[in-house]
This record gives C-alpha cells, sequence and structure tokens, in this order.
C-alpha cells in the first residue's frame, strides 16, 4: 500500500476509480485533489503511476479496486468492458454503488442497471459534459441517471468531478441526454464555422465575430426555451417569427455564401427543412413545428 501524500479531510469517503484513460485519469486526479482517499486499477498498471505518486494506491486486481471502497467509478472503453470486467465481480459489488461513467447507448445502460439491480448494487449511469482538462470543474455538468436516492447520498463526493445534474430513475437518460447534447453541440459548431468562414471572407477576424456570436447565443438560447414549451403543448404560434419569414432570410445567407465562395451545404438543409414545412401549410407557423419532420 502507498502512503497518501494529499491531506485527507475526516468527512472525504473513499473512492475506487477503475479504467485510467485519459477520462479516467481526470477523474481519479479531481478525487486526490480534494483528499479522498482514491485506489485505481487498470488494465495497463503502468497508467496509475502518475496517480500512485500523488497518493493513489493501486489495487493488484479489479477484485480488489473494487473491495476498496463503497462508492467505485468506472471508465472504459466502452459497456462490453465493463460488463467484462465486473460480470464475475458482481457479488463484490452488492451493498456498493456503481457509477458509470463509460459512454454507451440508452439501452446498453438500463441494461447494465438491470444487471445491477439483480444483483443488489446501486447503480447510477452518468455523462461526463466535458474534456478531460475540464473535470473537477465546477462549471461543467456531469450528468446522472438510475438512481436520485443514491445521487443525494454521494453528491458531495461526486461534486468534486463537477456539478452533478440528476435527471431521475431512468438509468437510460444521462446517455440519451449525451448523445443528444453532442448533437447540438455539433451542430452549433457548424454554424459557427459556415457563419465565421462567411465574415472572414470580407476580411472580419475569426475573435471578432465570435465575440459577437457568443452575445447572439444568450439571445437564440431565449428562443429555445420559448420554443420548448410550444414542443410540449404541440402548438407552434408563429408570434415571433414565422417559418416564411425565415425562408426569406436563409435564402439572403445563401446568397451572401455564394458570393464568397462559401460552402452553403448546412444552411440549405435548414432550407429544405423550412421549404417542406411551407408546402405542408405551416408557413405561418414558429420555426418549432420543424420538430415534426425530425420525428417522422
Amino acid at each position: 500500500m502507498n502512503e497518501q501524500n494529499v491531506s485527507t479531510p475526516a468527512t472525504a469517503a473513499p473512492v475506487t476509480v477503475i479504467g485510467l484513460g485519459l477520462m479516467g485519469a481526470a477523474l481519479a486526479d479531481a478525487f486526490l485533489t480534494a483528499g479522498h482517499p482514491t485506489t485505481v486499477w487498470n488494465r495497463t498498471p503502468g497508467k496509475a503511476d502518475p496517480l500512485v505518486d500523488r497518493g493513489a494506491v493501486r489495487a493488484a486486481d479489479v477484485a480488489g479496486a473494487v473491495t476498496a471502497s463503497e462508492l467505485v467509478v468506472v471508465c472504459v472503453l466502452d459497456y462490453a468492458a465493463v460488463r467484462e470486467l465486473l460480470d464475475p465481480l458482481a457479488e463484490s459489488l452488492r451493498g456498493r454503488v456503481l457509477v458509470n461513467l463509460t459512454t454507451g447507448s440508452p439501452e446498453q445502460a438500463r441494461e447494465t442497471a438491470d444487471w445491477a439491480a439483480g444483483h443488489g448494487i446501486g447503480y447510477l449511469d452518468g455523462g461526463i459534459m466535458t474534456t478531460p482538462p475540464g473535470v473537477g470543474d465546477s462549471a461543467n455538468m456531469i450528468l446522472y441517471a438510475g438512481g436520485p436516492e443514491l445521487l443525494a447520498r454521494h453528491r458531495a463526493t461526486l461534486a468534486v468531478l463537477g456539478d452533478p445534474v440528476d435527471l431521475g430513475a431512468d438509468a437510460g437518460l444521462a446517455s440519451l441526454y449525451d448523445a443528444g447534447l453532442l448533437g447540438l453541440m455539433w451542430s452549433v459548431f457548424g454554424g459557427w464555422l459556415h457563419a465565421t468562414a462567411l465574415a472572414g471572407a470580407d476580411g472580419v477576424a475569426a475573435k471578432d465575430f465570435t465575440a459577437v456570436a457568443n452575445r447572439w447565443l444568450s439571445t437564440v438560447s431565449w428562443f429555445m426555451s420559448g420554443y420548448a414549451e410550444q414542443i410540449d403543448a404541440g402548438e407552434y404560434p408563429g408570434e415571433d417569427a414565422t417559418i416564411d419569414v425565415q425562408v426569406a432570410a436563409i435564402e439572403h445567407l445563401l446568397h451572401a455564401g455564394e458570393a464568397r465562395g462559401v460552402d452553403g451545404r448546412l444552411p440549405r438543409l435548414h432550407l429544405e427543412l423550412m421549404r417542406a414545412a411551407v408546402e405542408a401549410g405551416h408557413g405561418g407557423d414558429s420555426y418549432a413545428r420543424i420538430i415534426e419532420t425530425f420525428r417522422k
């Protein structure tokens, strides 16, 4: 056993981290920084060396890692790897809390939650909404689903990784939100890059355009909140800007891009969705109406 090199508050609960890739190592580092006694295990033992130097305890095997702490955090390649490692140790995990921060599908998360419940294992499925350097920053979210009471019990410990967001009892929701939020991110990145290329064609620096774009995104989020209410109600009154009006606006965007040699595939996709809504008789509705196209 290695002696701890960090000061350990009396209230700091022991934690185990299984999997020490870039993300797993960042998780273990955050626990250590917060003073939690941290046991680590990785299939390649050498990856634990920097953490052991900081005071982590290197488990000799997965079984030793599991039994070292009540709270066991796993972050490995995929759910198949999770089950390969932990299926043989189900009895050792009984009565403990398994926090699975491995990326996967909602279906895999629910299946793993059922497996855990069948063996008396507390289970939280999670989604880390940042990259490894952002772990430990309370400005970043860690999504949790599957056990609100478990999250409440271990919130103080898990909060050292990032702001814990409780999505409720359905274990599949963290993976579902994760996929949807990444899709939103890529869409925002795509729109921003297209717009930055458009402005840049006239000599505008990316940092100058982005300063204004970031302010605009706060307005966009305001629209989204209003549209969310329309979507839940199933009614799409065009009280702010109708789809008809936005069709004309996006045509201006396409013309500006064509004149500057900027790839217009992304705005053309939006125009296609808008025109389909108009042709279906919904030109006077809000942009939120287009969700019906995605649902089909």
